[in-house]
């Protein structure tokens, strides 16, 4: 007789992050850099020189950085599958154990 092994269940700890998450995460890394950007654009008119000009350069190229990053979805790790061994209880000799009965009944005629 073969011996039957029980499903292996998975862990929460090994779950996935929730879609939710990450795309809050997403938007606030582009939120984040279309603000540089915004500060790149103001900062480009009391500069002079060098640096007006890389901040518009960083200006205009920001928006290309921003988009592909907040469209970049995370890779989904494999996660582990870790058995999680049930807990049976055992009863003790000091259990307090109910009394049964056995109710017999009688069989209709």
């Amino acid at each position: 007789m073969r011996k039957v092994q029980p499903a292996a269940v998975q862990s929460v700890t090994t779950a996935h992050e929730s879609l939710e998450a990450e795309q809050r995460h997403r938007i606030k890394r582009y939120l984040v850099t279309m603000t540089i950007r915004t500060m790149c654009f103001v900062a480009a008119v009391p500069l002079q020189g060098w640096l007006r000009w890389t901040s518009v350069a960083l200006a205009v190229v920001l928006p290309y950085f921003a988009v592909v990053m907040a469209n970049a979805v995370r890779p989904r790790l494999a996660g582990e599958i870790q058995a999680v061994t049930p807990v049976v209880p055992l009863l003790s000799d000091e259990a307090d154990v109910a009394p049964s009965y056995v109710v017999e009944r009688e069989q209709p005629a």
